[in-house]
C-alpha cells in the first residue's frame, strides 16, 4: 500500500521526515483494524517527496503544500467513518510535524484504488480476494 507525501521543502523539517511517515501509516493501519498485521504492515510503504520552494502550487500561486497519497485496493478507506477519521488525523500529523507552522488549509489527502487484479507484491499479481486472504490470515 505505498503512501506518498509530498511536501514543499521547509515544511517538515528534516530530523521529523521518518517518525511523520510511520505515524501516516500506522494511522492507516489502525484504522483499517491491522495494525501488527503480518502480512499487511511490509506492504505498506511510501516514499516522502520534498519539492522545492516555488516549485509548488495552491490558487494558482506558489505556495508551500503538503499532500498526502495513498495507492491501496478497493476495500480500503470505503468506510466514511474511516475516511474522515484518516484524513483528520493526517492532516495533524502533518500540522504538528511542521511545528503547527504549515496551515492546515494546504494539506490535502487522497486515496486512489488499485485495479482488482493489479496489486503486485513481490512479482504476483493479487486480486482484492486473495489480499484479503493473506491479511486474514496473518
Amino acid at each position: 500500500m505505498p503512501l506518498t507525501l509530498i511536501v514543499t521543502e521547509g515544511v517538515i523539517p528534516k530530523d521529523r521526515e521518518a517518525d511523520t511517515m510511520s505515524r501516516l501509516s500506522e494511522a492507516f493501519l489502525k484504522l483499517h483494524g491491522l495494525s501488527g498485521n503480518e502480512a499487511m504492515t511490509p506492504n505498506v510503504i511510501g516514499h516522502l517527496q520534498v519539492v522545492a520552494k516555488g516549485s509548488s502550487y495552491s490558487g494558482l500561486k506558489p505556495a508551500t503544500v503538503a499532500i498526502v497519497e495513498w495507492k491501496v485496493p478497493s476495500f480500503a478507506f470505503t468506510d466514511r467513518d474511516i475516511q474522515t477519521s484518516y484524513i483528520a488525523q493526517a492532516t495533524e500529523i502533518i500540522h504538528e510535524a511542521s511545528d503547527r507552522k504549515h496551515p492546515k488549509e494546504r494539506i490535502w489527502v487522497n486515496v486512489t484504488h488499485a485495479v482488482d487484479g493489479a496489486w503486485g507484491i513481490a512479482g504476483r499479481a493479487y486480486t482484492n480476494a486473495e489480499l484479503g486472504e493473506a491479511v486474514s490470515h496473518a
